[in-house]
């Protein structure tokens, strides 16, 4: 391909048709902790810092005459089942991109926060929105990261310890003694 050999000058950016059209086109294998192979768009695949590292990385030694195959990409911390969603979110948010959620949350319903797929996106077990928050994290992709833990904050918020402790199945490891001492140090929070 001569166009994508051609050199500008470093402060250029002469982008032919063709070549935009390439980077539309192109794909690329993320490979699923199982070894599942996924294919999607470079465009999609990029929303993760990491992934486009990686194909940056291997962009850079294109020693090989292989133009045509498709880059592989190991995701060896991210399950199959989370992969999957990891990509139907990257999918769904270059096709329309979520709403910027507000610090603090203004409410403890996401679909007040969000758009209604993602809100509806988040609306899993508590397992898998942990494993996603992993895999938002590992491949490093905020938007995602970003709509995990604020959707954890809205299961916390207005909450009392005891409530929050239900929630996430969490055992109280204080003896009463404790408890009331940790609650009289932090009585400057409850009054906030």
């Amino acid at each position: 391909n001569s166009l994508s050999s051609t050199v500008s000058a470093p402060s250029q950016h002469n982008t032919t048709m063709s070549e935009s059209a390439d980077a539309d086109t192109t794909k690329v294998n993320l490979v699923s902790k199982e070894g599942d192979s996924f294919e999607v768009s470079a465009e999609v695949a990029k929303m993760s810092e990491l992934v486009k590292t990686m194909m940056d990385e291997d962009g850079d030694d294109d020693d090989d005459d292989d133009d045509d195959a498709v880059a592989e990409i190991p995701l060896p911390n991210v399950k199959a089942s989370v992969l999957k969603k990891v990509i139907d979110f990257c999918e769904h948010h270059k096709a329309e991109p979520m709403t910027e959620i507000e610090k603090p949350l203004k409410s403890a319903v996401m679909s007040e926060v969000v758009q209604k797929w993602y809100a509806d996106f988040v609306n899993v077990e508590q397992v898998l929105l942990f494993e996603l928050i992993l895999a938002a994290n590992y491949m490093d992709i905020k938007p995602l990261l970003d709509l995990t833990c604020a959707t954890v904050a809205s299961m916390i918020k207005g909450k009392t310890p005891e409530e929050i402790r239900r929630t996430f199945n969490i055992a109280n490891d204080f003896s009463p003694e404790e408890e009331a001492q940790v609650r009289e140090e932090n009585k400057w929070c409850e009054e906030a």
